[in-house]
């Protein structure tokens, strides 16, 4: 099974862990498993992009975290979104859907 390609990771994967945490708190392997069953299996995220990831979405407020019994009641560390990081979602879903209009363009017409 093949993983996210490396180059694709830095940006989109914020915008996307910032998606799901829109609907609701979860832990590092909850967000892992989620973007995996979501993209049926073409986005599978390790722990060595995911935790930066989440490490930099704490740095620039647009997560916080906290920790919390998980499902099998072990400890876990649970990411809620900001109204900061909302905002940013926002910019980052407008200038991704610009971005995948533009590649498209170029596609259909070259």
């Amino acid at each position: 099974m093949k993983g996210v390609p490396p180059d694709l990771l830095p940006g989109t994967l914020d915008m996307l862990v910032l998606r799901l945490l829109a609907r609701e708190s979860m832990h590092g392997y909850g967000i892992a498993q989620r973007l995996r069953q979501i993209s049926d299996d073409v986005l599978v995220v390790g722990e060595s992009s995911l935790y930066p990831a989440l490490q930099r979405l704490l740095l620039n407020d647009y997560v916080r975290a906290e920790w919390a019994a998980s499902e099998n009641n072990r400890r876990a560390r649970y990411y809620t979104i900001t109204a900061t990081g909302r905002k940013h979602l926002q910019a980052e879903k407008q200038e991704f859907t610009r971005l995948i209009v533009a590649i498209q363009r170029v596609l259909e017409t070259a």
